[in-house]
C-alpha cells in the first residue's frame, strides 16, 4: 500500500485527496492487469484514450467548462495528482492522459473561442488525440534553432519542415505545430498552428521504436495549407505559448516520475520483507534498510519540490525556476529509487515484464522529454542569476 499522507500537506485541498481516491480506485479496476506490447501500443493507447474519456478523468486535462473541461482553469495540482497516480498502476495510462493535456495545453491557455469550440470537447471526452509538436532533428531542447517554416499566403500559411519525438505521432487527430513564421529573429518569429492529421501535404515520415513502447514519430508537412485561423494567439508568440504550455506540464512530469518511484519502493518493500537470505529476511539487512531510508527520502524530497511549483501555478505565480527544479529532482531521484529497486530483486529484476523492469523502462525517457536534466539546469541557473541581477538593480 503506498504512502500517501503527503495528500495531507497544505498544498492540497479535501476535493483533491477524494480525486486521488477516487481514481486510485478506478485504476486498480481498469488497469490492474494492464500490459502492453511493442506490436499493439497504438490501439492500447486509443482504448486508454477512450476510457480516460469515459471515465471522466481527461476532462481535467483541459480548461473551460463550457468546452467540456472538469473547470474553468487547469488545476495544476490535479494534473499532477491523477499522472502520478496513473504512473504508479500503468506507465502508458500516464502517456495517455498527459498527452491529451499538452497536445491540447497550447489551446486550452491561447486558443480562440473557436477554436476551444471544436477541439477541446472532443480531447475531454476521449473522442480525439491531441499532439504537441515542437523538436526538430536540430532543434530539440534550442527552440530558437527551429527549420521548421510557415510562410504566410493571404489567409493561409504553407508549412513546411519536419519534427521529430513526437508523442501520439501516428495516432494523433491533430497536431499542434511550432513554425517559424519570421516576425523577427530567433524565438520571437515562432508561431503555433493547429495542423488536421488530414492535411494535405502532411506525413508521418517515420515511426519511432523507444525504450519504452509509447506511439512516437517523425513529421513532415510539405506545403501544407493551413488557414491562418488556426493559427494559436499572435502571429510571432508561438514561443510563449509553447513555454505557457510546458511550465504547466513540465511540473507533471515529475508527478509521473513520482508515481514510478512509488510504485518501486512499494514493490522493493514487498519483495524485501518475504524473500529470505542467510536465514533473514532481505529487509533484515542494515544495507537494505539504508537503501530503503534513502529512497524514502528521496521520494519525499522531490514531491515537495513537485508540489510546491504546482500550488505556486495554481496560485498565479511564476514557476518557471520552480518547475525547472521539481522535474530535474523527481526524474532523477526516480531513476535512482528504480535502479535500487531493481537490485534488491536481483535477476528478477530483469526478466522482461516484471513490474520493476517496467518501471526501469519507464522512467529513462522522464530524464529527456520536455527538457532534459542539463537544460533543467541551465533553466534554474538563468533564473537565479537574473534575480541577483535584478536586486541589484542590474535589469
Amino acid at each position: 500500500m503506498p504512502d500517501k499522507t503527503y495528500l495531507d500537506w497544505p498544498f492540497f485541498g479535501p476535493h483533491h485527496a477524494a480525486l486521488e481516491a477516487a481514481l486510485d480506485a478506478w485504476s486498480q479496476q481498469h488497469l490492474a492487469h494492464a500490459t502492453h506490447d511493442r506490436a499493439g501500443v497504438d490501439s492500447a493507447c486509443r482504448q486508454l484514450v477512450r476510457q480516460l474519456g469515459e471515465g471522466g478523468w481527461l476532462r481535467h486535462a483541459v480548461a473551460g467548462v463550457a468546452h467540456g473541461g472538469h473547470a474553468d482553469a487547469i488545476d495544476t495540482r490535479a494534473i499532477c495528482l491523477i499522472r502520478e497516480t496513473l504512473a504508479r498502476h500503468d506507465g502508458l495510462a500516464d502517456f495517455a492522459f498527459a498527452m491529451q493535456g499538452l497536445g491540447a495545453g497550447a489551446i486550452s491557455l491561447h486558443g480562440s473561442d473557436d477554436q476551444r469550440s471544436r477541439y477541446l470537447p472532443r480531447v475531454a471526452c476521449g473522442e480525439a488525440i491531441a499532439a504537441f509538436a515542437l523538436s526538430e532533428p536540430q532543434a530539440g531542447s534550442d527552440v530558437a534553432a527551429m527549420q521548421c517554416a510557415a510562410t504566410p499566403d493571404g489567409e493561409h500559411y504553407v508549412l513546411d519542415g519536419e519534427k521529430t519525438w513526437i508523442s501520439n505521432g501516428g495516432i494523433a487527430d491533430f497536431y499542434v505545430v511550432f513554425a517559424r513564421t519570421g516576425e523577427q529573429p530567433g524565438a520571437r518569429g515562432i508561431s503555433a498552428l493547429i495542423v488536421d492529421v488530414d492535411t494535405p501535404g502532411f506525413e508521418i515520415a517515420e515511426r519511432i521504436d523507444v525504450i519504452a513502447p509509447h506511439p512516437l514519430a517523425r513529421l513532415r508537412f510539405n506545403r501544407c495549407r493551413i488557414p491562418a485561423a488556426q493559427r494559436i494567439g499572435a502571429a510571432g508568440q508561438g514561443f510563449k505559448v509553447a513555454m505557457s504550455t510546458l511550465d504547466v506540464f513540465r511540473t507533471s512530469v515529475a508527478a509521473a516520475a513520482l508515481g514510478f518511484a512509488r510504485r518501486a519502493l512499494d514493490e522493493a518493500l514487498a519483495h524485501t520483507m518475504q524473500r529470505s537470505m542467510f536465514g533473514q529476511m532481505l529487509s533484515d539487512f542494515q544495507l537494505t534498510q539504508a537503501k530503503l531510508a534513502d529512497m524514502a527520502t528521496g521520494i519525499d524530497a522531490a514531491a515537495l519540490l513537485t508540489y510546491r511549483a504546482a500550488w505556486q501555478r495554481d496560485c498565479g505565480r511564476k514557476v518557471t525556476r520552480e518547475a525547472a527544479m521539481a522535474k530535474l529532482t523527481a526524474t532523477e531521484t526516480a531513476q535512482q529509487v528504480i535502479d535500487a529497486a531493481l537490485q534488491m530483486f536481483g535477476g528478477l529484476g530483469v526478466v522482461s515484464g516484471q513490474p520493476v523492469e517496467r518501471l526501469y523502462r519507464e522512467i529513462r525517457a522522464l530524464r529527456i522529454y520536455e527538457g532534459a536534466t542539463e537544460v533543467q539546469q541551465l533553466i534554474i541557473a538563468r533564473e537565479l542569476l537574473r534575480e541577483a541581477a535584478s536586486a541589484k538593480g542590474e535589469v
